[in-house]
């Protein structure tokens, strides 16, 4: 059963409770392709190619982005994804049957405007990464995956400055990333 609307409501000072600086990165997910989600040891995070595996293997951003610039390149603004652990935790309730978010990095983070404008440097191990513009409003997949109510908790008045769906960055300087890592503002 997907998350109810009061769940998720009563649920949200724990969301908003989560710390605001030095979080423990706990997950890494890279995505080779659609559908496909690898949680390896060790991530590369590049301006040039987004996210690439120890191999030197490009995630899907730079050939499938979901965005674009004018020219038809990748969004550089959408190159890495930071999901609240809090928010994963309550919408995520069949992990057999229904995939992972995908996002780049899991951190318990209050990923929120107030804690973190928009421009803001945040350090992902070794590599620092801008906080985009571009708001995460959910894809469709995501109201899929984990309900309709899910989606509208999101995008509800007042909630996108909070931004529950968590963060996208651009990397501004490469570097490497690990579990175990912090995530914190530079």
């Amino acid at each position: 059963m997907p998350a109810t609307r009061a769940e998720l409501d009563a649920a949200l000072p724990h969301v908003l409770a989560a710390p605001k600086d030095q979080a423990e990165i706990l997950q890494l997910c890279f995505r080779p392709g659609y559908g496909q989600r690898l949680h390896p040891p060790m991530l590369r995070l590049t301006k040039a190619q987004g996210i690439l595996d120890a191999d030197g293997t490009s995630e899907r951003w730079p050939v499938a982005p979901w965005m674009r610039l004018e020219d038809g390149s990748p969004d550089p603004r959408i190159q890495v994804s930071i999901l609240p652990i809090r928010v994963m935790d309550l919408v995520w309730r069949d992990r057999e049957a229904t995939p992972h978010p995908g996002d780049t990095m899991i951190a318990d983070l209050d990923t929120s405007e107030a804690n973190i404008p928009t421009g803001s440097l945040l350090r992902a191990g070794s590599a620092v990464l801008r906080v985009s513009d571009v708001f995460n409003d959910a894809c469709v997949k995501w109201k899929v995956r984990y309900g309709t109510e899910a989606k509208d908790w999101i995008t509800a008045p007042g909630h996108p400055a909070l931004r529950l769906r968590g963060l996208l960055c651009e990397v501004v300087e490469d570097g490497e990333v690990r579990p175990g890592d912090l995530l914190h503002k530079a």
